[in-house]
C-alpha cells in the first residue's frame, strides 16, 4: 500500500531582489515535483515574482509560504504572499493594467492575475497585503 506524502510548507522571507530569484527557483522546483508543465511551472514561477516584487517595492518586506493543498476536485500548488506594508488604497485601480505607484510598467498584480487558476488579494491602508495564488496540478492517468 502506497501513501501519499504532502511536501512541507515552504516559507520564505521577501527583502532583497535575490530573495525573488530563490523565490522563483523554489516554485519552479515544486511545479516540476507535482508534475506541472514547464508552461505552467514558468507561469506560477513568474506571477510568484511579481507579487514577491511589489512586496520589496511597496513594504520593503514580507514573506511567502508555498504549499500543495488536496481539495475535492484536485490539487494545487499555493503561493500566499503577505506583508506588513501600507496596503493598497484603490484595489479596483491597482488591478487594472498600467497603473502604478512606483516606477514600474503597472502590469505586476494583473499579470500575476492572468498568470495563475485562482487569484486573491486582501488589503487594507496601514494593514498590509495578502496576495493568494493557485494553480492546479494536472491530474495523472493511470
Amino acid at each position: 500500500m502506497s501513501v501519499l506524502r504532502r511536501p512541507p510548507s515552504i516559507r520564505l522571507s521577501i527583502r532583497e531582489e535575490l530573495d525573488v530569484v530563490i523565490a522563483r527557483a523554489k516554485v519552479r522546483e515544486l511545479a516540476a515535483c507535482e508534475g506541472c508543465a514547464d508552461g505552467a511551472a514558468d507561469a506560477l514561477a513568474t506571477a510568484t515574482s511579481e507579487v514577491a516584487r511589489n512586496i520589496i517595492v511597496h513594504a520593503r518586506f514580507g514573506e511567502l509560504c508555498l504549499d500543495v493543498v488536496q481539495e475535492p476536485h484536485g490539487r494545487a500548488i499555493v503561493i500566499v504572499a503577505r506583508d506588513t506594508g501600507p496596503g493598497i488604497a484603490d484595489l479596483e485601480q491597482a488591478m487594472q493594467d498600467g497603473y502604478t505607484t512606483a516606477r514600474g510598467l503597472g502590469l505586476g498584480l494583473s499579470s500575476a492575475r492572468r498568470l495563475v487558476d485562482d487569484f486573491d488579494v486582501i488589503s487594507a491602508p496601514d494593514r498590509g497585503t495578502t496576495v493568494t495564488l493557485k494553480k492546479w496540478v494536472p491530474r495523472t492517468t493511470n
